[in-house]
């Protein structure tokens, strides 16, 4: 390696990528070229970032297995801060490979890295936890150390484990001071606000009451029957009754809850559930076999007594029932809470995600536009979508975890 190239990975490691491209901006040769494309991400600029990567593994030839395996962990990084989630994993997993039989302990851990930070993004926490495990970060360099202690960090406030999210931030914001790069800074500090912006509303008999992530944990771990509307499902200690599926049986359950311990009249159960105006026999009918539904699914939970205008909710054992509703209620919440992060997504992207079809998620993203709730630069595949402000309430509660209900 010569002294411009050692000199100009020396100021990327440094978190300087302009003084990076001083050095080797006029230079076409493979390494010169990979340096180039990794300044170039660090700058924003990912479509050339990638061009440049991808020209440069051409370069180096099919002999040089290790220089190429770089290239490809450099270049899917490049597609996670892109939010390009449809990268083929194959062949980061590939590039791993390589570098463990290659003895390139340091870029193999990043590379595992990388394909957990994925995971945890599109909602496989259950997978993420699992990689976690089995992950040694003791070769991280302080810049990966520090996005692997915010991949453990981002992974606890999805499972609502704000002791465990604090530990690693903290750990995070000792590796990005010894980093020196003033973006992991920054995402450190987005993540940190997260632990006391309002996460959810506590509704209980009519009343509100804002909670952080901690106050919502400490409430999942109370014996209180909770109504989850952020999750779609309904809870008791560590029994959990998933109604995502299922949004009638879920909207009879919510109403039920707010009317606690009164009776909720049969009129008014039709036209929350079912968007009914006027309630004739038909509707009445589909009540009583919903309402048969929701009594066996909470079977051990909750009884669901009728009266004579209607239905009440009754906890088993005495116990509270408090409904967990998102701070701010938005059909597109889910969608906010990926952009909140301050990353630009592509629909391809947040669709995968979320889960979601790309035309529902275009959708949803068409109407926030409209409302100026967020904005979108380029055109076509690289259209990519952001949010002008930053949401001021936690969003861990309504971003995907597929597993944890399942």
């Amino acid at each position: 390696m010569d002294s411009l190239i050692s000199a100009a990975a020396q100021a990327l490691a440094a978190g300087d990528p302009l003084g990076a491209l001083n050095r080797v901006a006029l230079r076409d040769d493979p390494p010169a070229l990979a340096l180039r494309g990794i300044a170039m991400a660090r700058l924003g600029d990912f479509g050339r970032a990638k061009a440049l990567l991808r020209q440069a593994a051409r370069s180096f030839g099919p002999k040089a297995v290790l220089a190429r395996a770089r290239c490809a962990v450099a270049e899917a990084e490049i597609a996670l801060a892109a939010r390009d989630l449809g990268w083929p994993t194959k062949s980061l997993a590939a590039a791993r490979e390589t570098l463990e039989q290659h003895g390139d302990r340091t870029n193999a851990a990043y590379a595992r890295s990388l394909e957990i930070r994925r995971m945890v993004l599109v909602g496989h926490l259950d997978d993420a936890e699992r990689g976690l495990a089995d992950l040694d970060p003791s070769p991280l360099l302080p810049a990966a150390r520090t996005i692997y202690e915010l991949i453990v960090a981002g992974l606890a406030l999805r499972r609502l484990q704000t002791k465990t999210a604090r530990s690693a931030l903290e750990r995070a914001a000792r590796s990005a001071q010894q980093a020196r790069i003033p973006e992991l800074r920054a995402e450190i500090e987005r993540a940190s606000s997260a632990l006391s912006a309002p996460a959810a509303r506590m509704i209980r008999r009519g009343e509100e009451r804002l909670l952080q992530l901690d106050d919502v944990e400490r409430l999942l771990r109370s014996d209180r029957l909770i109504i989850d509307a952020c999750r779609l499902a309904v809870r008791q200690a560590s029994q959990i009754v998933p109604l995502a599926r299922r949004p009638v049986l879920f909207a009879l359950a919510r109403r039920l809850a707010q009317g606690a311990p009164d009776d909720v009249p049969r009129a008014e159960l039709i036209a929350h559930a079912f968007r009914g105006k006027e309630a004739d026999e038909s509707h009445r009918a589909r009540l009583r076999v919903e309402i048969g539904r929701l009594r066996q699914l909470l079977q051990g939970l909750a009884e669901i007594h009728a009266t004579r205008d209607g239905f009440a909710l009754v906890p088993c054992d005495d116990r509270e029932v408090v409904v967990l509703a998102q701070p701010i209620e938005d059909d597109n919440a889910t969608v906010l809470a990926c952009l909140a992060d301050g990353e630009a997504w592509s629909s391809s992207g947040l669709a995968l995600a979320l889960g979601a079809s790309q035309r529902t998620v275009q959708r949803a993203l068409d109407e926030l536009a409209s409302s100026g709730k967020v904005q979108s630069f380029g055109r076509g595949r690289a259209q990519r979508w952001t949010c002008p402000v930053v949401p001021e309430f936690a969003t861990a509660l309504l971003l995907p975890a597929w597993s944890s209900l399942d």
